[in-house]
């Protein structure tokens, strides 16, 4: 996955520290719909689009997207007061977490194998003989591309001497690894929730920032401000999205208006021993091989397009889910909150009880920068019980098969394969793995929806590598599980 570093990220986190600080102003409703005018003043030199309202317009649309609100469903005369208003009305955040900002989308031109100006239309014709399909032809000296023929295999493009073909490509439609983001009748992108798996990659790949999720965060700070307790629960790659140590990252949490916070990295522990005993198990009862569900990208996945691999798929819950459960029973009565790098988590959130709300990293980020709090003054938190190492490297692609041969009692029997990001060639090697049951040389399968694991997951604020290195040092002290 394609880091998300477009201008529109901070764009986003603008817009989210200016409803946070209207939050907890003296007047949330007034303060909100003051946004677009207050970031697009009368005079503003325009950056992006064609003119000021234009700009204002799709503040807006933001705006309404981290209120928690499907743009699809927009009326158009309702004011963002009064989106504010509906937002503190909400009893339940809605299932589907990604929209489509219409007036941010471009239409790009649609994905196409085009064939340039630097065809020779040379006499040995690669391009037209590669082809399968019978989609190439010469006309005129040139070679030319029959639509309604072409696969988009791009063998043409790999044979073509002079690099004349290219693939004009729709970058969200070309990011989804399942064909679940299309163009509908106005040449706008539309989501397909039934075959979408949540994984981001639209939304790090679109450099309009037209795909948005659905925030939570005014759903959080409504009870942060109530008398309930609040308890935030954050994912191994959250603790290198921040500066400052794991210890000050904790105090800025709880600064933030948390009563509580807890590293789901102790929930990847429980993953990790009860995940090595089924391996070994289904290994003495003669699997094939086994592939690891720490992933709610991959698992939906599997839910959705992948049925015949569920029979390979570990039962081992995930680090959420054995965090979770431990922490309702310990505090039946509080709101428990998941920090997450990705947009896939939204759905397991929204379908185990034990989970209350969700926020990503950026969500958290405005909310510390909305509270005025510097993370790298805060003191240090003195952390009880920490997590193993092995834990809290889940967020690093191949860390959880690593995790899974450290707690083995029988550790030489295993041979990993790693799947470092999801997308249309690895999803074909899944499928051919289920359909013979056999993975080469291999018979432990990790699968991250993201390149570089959780670390790139979209929502992320940080740097992949800088992230990584924050990470390692946090390894560096930690103990073995």
């Amino acid at each position: 996955m394609a880091e998300n570093n477009s201008r529109s990220i901070y764009i986003k986190k603008d817009i989210l520290i200016k409803i946070v600080e209207a939050f907890f102003s003296d007047n949330f409703r007034d303060k909100v719909n003051r946004i677009p005018v207050e970031m697009r003043p009368k005079g503003f030199e325009v950056p992006y689009r064609c003119c000021i309202h234009k700009e204002r317009a799709i503040i807006r649309d933001r705006a309404i997207a981290d209120l928690g609100f499907a743009m699809e469903n927009d009326d158009e005369v309702k004011s963002l007061a009064d989106y504010a208003k509906s937002a503190l009305e909400r009893e339940r955040p809605d299932e589907k977490p990604l929209t489509v900002l219409e007036d941010a989308c471009k239409g790009c031109v649609p994905s196409k194998i085009y064939v340039t100006d630097l065809c020779k239309g040379c006499v040995a014709r690669p391009c037209e003989k590669i082809c399968k399909f019978g989609a190439i032809s010469v006309k005129d000296g040139r070679s030319q591309v029959d639509g309604t023929k072409c696969k988009g295999c791009k063998m043409c493009i790999s044979a073509c001497p002079y690099n004349a073909i290219v693939k004009l490509a729709v970058p969200c439609e070309d990011a989804c690894p399942v064909d679940a983001i299309a163009k509908n009748e106005h040449g706008l992108a539309v989501i397909n929730y039934d075959d979408c798996i949540s994984c981001g990659q639209c939304i790090a790949n679109c450099p309009f920032g037209a795909i948005h999720e659905k925030s939570q965060i005014i759903d959080v700070m409504k009870y942060i401000k109530s008398e309930t307790k609040v308890i935030a629960m954050f994912a191994p790659a959250i603790a290198g999205q921040f500066t400052g140590s794991l210890g000050q990252f904790e105090t800025a949490v709880l600064k933030a208006g948390f009563d509580d916070v807890y590293e789901v990295a102790s929930g990847a522990d429980i993953t990790t021993k009860t995940e090595a005993k089924e391996f070994e198990e289904r290994m003495a009862q003669g699997a094939a091989f086994m592939t690891t569900s720490c992933c709610a990208g991959y698992n939906e996945l599997v839910k959705k397009h992948l049925s015949e691999l569920q029979p390979f798929v570990s039962t081992t819950k995930t680090p959420l889910y054995y965090t979770a459960e431990i922490l309702r029973k310990k505090f039946p009565e509080a709101k428990l909150v998941f920090i997450s790098p990705c947009v896939a988590k939204r759905k397991e959130v929204f379908d185990n009880p034990n989970i209350d709300y969700i926020l990503n990293a950026e969500e958290l980020g405005a909310l510390i920068a909305g509270r005025k709090i510097d993370i790298s003054a805060c003191e240090e938190r003195v952390i009880s019980n920490p997590p193993s190492k092995q834990g809290r490297a889940y967020a690093i692609t191949g860390a959880v098969a690593g995790a899974v041969h450290h707690a083995m009692k029988n550790p030489s029997i295993m041979k990993p394969y790693i799947i470092n990001g999801l997308n249309k060639e690895s999803i074909r090697d899944l499928k051919k793995f289920a359909k013979t049951s056999f993975c080469p040389d291999c018979n432990i399968i990790e699968v991250m929806a993201c390149q570089g694991g959780c670390l790139g997951g979209n929502a992320n604020i940080s740097p992949q590598q800088n992230a990584k290195k924050s990470i390692e040092a946090i390894l560096k002290v930690s103990h073995d599980l």
